[in-house]
C-alpha cells in the first residue's frame, strides 16, 4: 500500500491526502486554490482502501496522517507545516517549483 501512496504522491504537483470530514484539510484545499493549485484530492474516507492509505501515510512518516501534503513528489507535511510554509512565503516558491503554479 505504500507503493500505492507514493504513486499517487508523485502523480500531480501538487497531492492532498485527506478526509472530507477535515475542516483543517478544508482549508488547505483553499490555500491551494487560492495560490492558484489545483491539487489532486484523496479523500481517504471515500477511498475502498482509505484506511489502509492512512497507515501508509503514518508508516512513510505523515504524523498526523491527515492531511498530508505532497508537493512535486516530496513528503512537505500536514496543516501546520504548510501553514508556517506560507506564512515565510516558501510555499508559493515550492509550488512554483513544482510546476503546481506558473506565476
Amino acid at each position: 500500500m505504500a507503493d500505492k501512496v507514493r504513486e499517487l504522491a508523485s502523480k500531480k504537483a501538487a497531492v492532498i491526502f485527506t478526509k472530507s470530514s477535515c475542516c483543517i484539510s478544508h482549508s488547505i484545499k483553499s490555500l491551494f486554490y487560492e495560490l492558484g493549485a489545483s491539487p489532486a484530492i484523496h479523500e481517504l474516507d471515500h477511498e475502498s482502501n482509505g484506511r489502509e492509505m492512512e497507515s501508509a501515510l503514518r508508516g512513510l512518516g505523515c504524523n498526523p496522517s491527515i492531511p498530508a501534503i505532497f508537493i512535486g513528489g516530496r513528503y512537505v507535511g500536514s496543516a501546520k507545516d504548510v501553514i508556517s510554509l506560507h506564512v515565510d512565503g516558501s510555499l508559493k516558491q515550492m509550488l512554483k517549483d513544482a510546476k503546481a503554479i506558473w506565476f
